[in-house]
């Protein structure tokens, strides 16, 4: 990924445009050839879930594309990224469109994926950034996330984390309104995003509608044909990315098929063998599965070349792992479509509230800091809070040794250098002796301090919580709650599509 983002040059090779400037956008959208059947077919797809509006027209006239990104439907909207990646869709196409290439923004729900236990549960803070995990009732059998029918919805525990935040019931208020009884987890993570991106012209696809599996059909239809040669460039791609250095984000084998069967409710996993595949003891020739191409669901590599085929697409923005999935993905990109969309990484953000940003300030901590884990934050506070002289003296004391000890070196380099090795393990004990000697001042500081022992776990908590980054863990709704809606046009003015660092912002 940090090639990808500093050096294209090194991973050029594996992707269609490497580079993400305004003449990459023109070239993807200069191969764009999509029919007008095609284009009408999509907008009457896209007219069963989305009101009228100005990107659907504009998606219904020639030569407009599309900039895509998506998400699996989480509870309560999933991590905060996924709010980042629609926003940066949203900002890219405004800019393109600026630029000269007609462009909308739309978000793929990822209702086929049936790994339900990675989407049955959410991650929010308390006013105190405590994390607070909230969970729906977990599903039986390998039915498709987004038909799962929500029973249970946990908003009372929603608003009991988020009670002591400033707009915690207009939050909860609006969750409740999307997530009403006998809703879907798709149907309601749709609902949900629609209300808090309402005003960026967003289009939903909703892949399990009968509408999307018909245009998705030829592309799959097409991809099992063509099993053996497409798995055959992937093993090839695989060693490829091996031999630079880098390694394949998604398994493959030579048995590994591209495709699910959607079958029952259920999402039934397909093996390849020659050109035949198997699932469940069944048995289902090419020309049987390509009949069927319509109760077809594609794995991670398969689904953006399924979904370009039935979009425009122009870019995809995605995170680390899909960037990295997309550089298998173009192996089968070159033989199915003969085209790819530029590869775009998400914005990414990590937000403070201004105290918090000011207690960052006062005990000398950056980002980077909190990535050793919460009792090494504790210390790095510690240190910074000893007393001055106490610190110095600490810091004369070893210096003092430490020449005492070079010196000793020298001497002892002439008498017998085998003792040399023995002076380096003794020189290394005492330095630890001094290193637990300014550690536990500092623990001593601390206990002292139980305003600077809450800050450092309310920092932790906001910034780092159970050791992953903000946006990967916390949905976007305590991060609402605690600043306020205006937080989502904020955050879409401080995209910037020149630079895709990750970004600490003062909300």
């Amino acid at each position: 990924m940090a090639d990808v983002l500093y050096h294209p040059d090194r991973t050029a090779a594996f992707y269609r445009h490497p580079l993400r400037d305004l003449a990459a956008f023109q070239d993807a959208a200069a191969e764009i050839h999509f029919p007008d059947d095609s284009r009408a077919a999509l907008i009457a797809a896209l007219q069963v879930q989305n009101a009228p509006g100005n990107s659907l027209e504009r998606l219904a006239q020639p030569g407009t594309v599309a900039v895509m990104t998506g998400q699996q439907v989480g509870l309560f909207s999933g991590p905060a990224y996924t709010i980042y990646k629609a926003l940066h869709a949203a900002r890219l196409a405004e800019w393109l469109t600026e630029n000269g290439v007609s462009a909308v923004p739309v978000f793929w729900l990822a209702t086929e994926d049936h790994d339900f236990a990675e989407v049955d549960h959410v991650w929010v803070f308390d006013a105190a950034h405590r994390p607070i995990k909230l969970a729906v009732e977990r599903s039986n059998g390998a039915r498709p996330v987004g038909e799962v029918e929500l029973a249970a919805v946990p908003i009372s525990q929603l608003r009991e984390a988020l009670r002591d935040l400033p707009y915690a019931d207009e939050v909860a208020a609006l969750v409740e309104e999307a997530y009403r009884p006998g809703q879907t987890m798709g149907g309601a993570f749709g609902a949900l995003l629609r209300k808090l991106l309402a005003r960026f012209g967003i289009l939903y696809v909703d892949p399990m509608l009968p509408e999307f599996r018909q245009l998705a059909a030829p592309t799959l239809r097409a991809a099992v044909e063509a099993a053996p040669e497409l798995t055959a460039g992937i093993l090839d791609r695989n060693r490829e990315l091996a031999a630079a250095g880098y390694h394949e984000q998604v398994h493959v084998e030579e048995q590994t098929s591209l495709f699910f069967l959607l079958e029952n409710g259920k999402r039934l996993t397909l093996r390849r063998n020659g050109r035949d595949f198997t699932a469940n003891g069944r048995r289902f020739s090419t020309e049987e599965l390509s009949a069927r191409a319509a109760d077809l669901s594609p794995n991670a590599l398969l689904r953006p070349v399924v979904q370009d085929g039935m979009m425009p697409t122009v870019a995809y923005i995605g995170g680390p792992a899909e960037t990295a999935y997309l550089a298998q993905s173009e192996a089968i990109y070159r033989t199915i479509l003969g085209r790819m969309p530029v590869a775009v990484p998400r914005a990414g953000f990590t937000i403070l509230d201004e105290r918090s940003a000011r207690r960052m300030e006062r005990y000398g901590v950056s980002l980077p800091d909190f990535f050793q884990g919460e009792e090494a934050l504790r210390e790095r506070i510690a240190r910074k809070l000893t007393p001055p002289a106490l610190s110095a003296t600490i810091r004369e004391a070893t210096g003092t040794v430490e020449s005492a000890i070079a010196r000793l070196r020298r001497e002892l380099e002439h008498f017998d250098p085998t003792l040399v090795k023995a002076l380096g393990n003794s020189e290394r004990k005492i330095r630890h002796q001094f290193s637990r000697i300014e550690g536990k001042a500092g623990r001593e500081t601390m206990r002292r301090d139980q305003r600077a022992v809450h800050d450092a776990a309310s920092l932790y908590g906001l910034i780092y919580p159970e050791r992953h980054l903000q946006e990967r863990l916390y949905s976007i709704l305590p991060l609402l709650a605690k600043h306020g809606f205006e937080l989502i046009e904020h955050l879409y003015g401080t995209i910037e599509l020149d630079c895709a660092d990750h970004r600490l912002m003062v909300a």
